[in-house]
């Protein structure tokens, strides 16, 4: 049968038309893009894109399929998904389904066949934009107007929409060693399952709870260290955590990504803001300001916290991204606590920063009190 007609339309009036992909029907949200060259089921799985049409740079798009390992999180969390070319071969063994049946299996929209170069450098120039995709109209003022009238992500606090009902454990691969394992409370503001995977490796025993609890809440499990993980929307409006992050780091050792880094900022009296485009990849590189040495990263986000936080003389930048001079991580320069903006559990990337979590193991044990 012959795909249907899918439109993307944004909301300054820009609009492109090509071809279905996975779910016909239509889908709201920031349009973004995303420069790694493989990695798309990561991307599709990882609950920091939630409210994102996500546009794939590279031009070929589902040449391996999907499989059971590569998610990020239990279904896809997209709100839209648009490529260059869809391939409907998956060519690895292990794929266990072709990219285009899993979208369509797990109701996201997509749209191929458009120029995802010219719409890539449409938003580099002009920030990224609300947008819709559709198969259902065509009418493109109309559909201008529905992308007009969707929800800004610019105060939007999705971690509560992608935040789990209740806590949960995780050890699995954890390594058997005769230290007691590090108990650690991991804040759930939408959290990638290789972030779980990486500080359970590092020798962690991990408390998984909902974005919305208490400080008083996480220190009941009596943890040696609370990690603050990434998550999608605006940090600004996360005041529970903001809060909750306020007496943390006066207890424990802290370690926050991502939206957890900004929550971080946010909790030290620092701003954030909103990026033209944000920094979406897997190629960024960012200079450790301790070492020299620079980083090729991983990153998802389209807010940054802002320079003026080390106006403070407790703080300390630690990173910082070579592409725009953002921050892109920070100390305290008297309590155990360090941030960064980027991932260092890749998925997909390169593993460059993956010492951070041996960082915050080390941390945990210095601070780590009597039983």
């Amino acid at each position: 049968m012959e795909p249907l007609t899918a439109i993307l339309a944004l909301e300054d009036g820009t609009a492109f038309e090509g071809r279905s992909f996975g779910r016909a029907g239509e889908a709201t949200g920031e349009v973004v893009f995303n420069t790694a060259l493989a990695g798309y089921q990561e991307v599709l799985t990882d609950p920091s894109y939630a409210g994102q049409i996500v546009t794939m740079t590279y031009p070929h798009i589902g040449n391996y399929g999907v499989n059971r390992e590569d998610v990020e999180s239990a279904h896809p969390q997209v709100a839209g998904f648009v490529v260059r070319e869809a391939s409907t071969v998956a060519s690895s063994w292990r794929a266990s389904g072709e990219l285009h049946r899993y979208l369509d299996e797990n109701g996201v929209v997509g749209i191929s066949e458009i120029d995802t170069r010219a719409l890539t450098r449409h938003l580099r120039s002009h920030g990224a934009k609300r947008g819709i995709i559709s198969t259902l109209s065509s009418d493109k003022a109309a559909l201008v107007g529905r992308a007009r009238a969707s929800r800004s992500m610019v105060g939007l606090d999705l971690a509560r929409e992608v935040t789990c009902a209740k806590p949960y454990p995780f050890a699995a691969g954890r390594p058997a060693t005769d230290e007691r394992p590090f108990r650690v409370v991991a804040y759930d503001f939408g959290m990638k399952q290789n972030i779980l995977r990486s500080l359970a490796a590092a020798g962690c025993e991990v408390t998984v709870v909902p974005a919305t609890t208490s400080a008083a809440e996480a220190l009941a499990f009596r943890p040696d260290g609370v990690f603050l993980s990434n998550g999608p929307g605006d940090p600004e409006p996360c005041a529970y955590a903001i809060e909750a992050a306020k007496v943390l780091i006066e207890k424990l050792p802290v370690f926050g990504i991502c939206l957890g880094h900004q929550i971080l900022g946010l909790a030290c009296g620092g701003k954030t803001y909103k990026l033209k485009f944000g920094h979406r990849g897997a190629n960024h590189p960012v200079k450790n300001l301790r070492t020299g040495q620079v980083e090729i990263t991983s990153q998802n986000h389209g807010f940054a916290v802002d320079q003026a936080l080390f106006e403070r003389p407790e703080l300390i930048q630690t990173h910082v991204n070579l592409n725009d001079g953002t921050v892109e991580g920070f100390r305290h320069r008297d309590r155990p606590v360090i941030s960064v903006q980027y991932h260092p559990e890749a998925s997909p990337g390169p593993h460059d920063s993956h010492y951070l979590f041996q960082d915050f193991v080390a941390m945990m044990r210095e601070h780590r009190r009597p039983e």
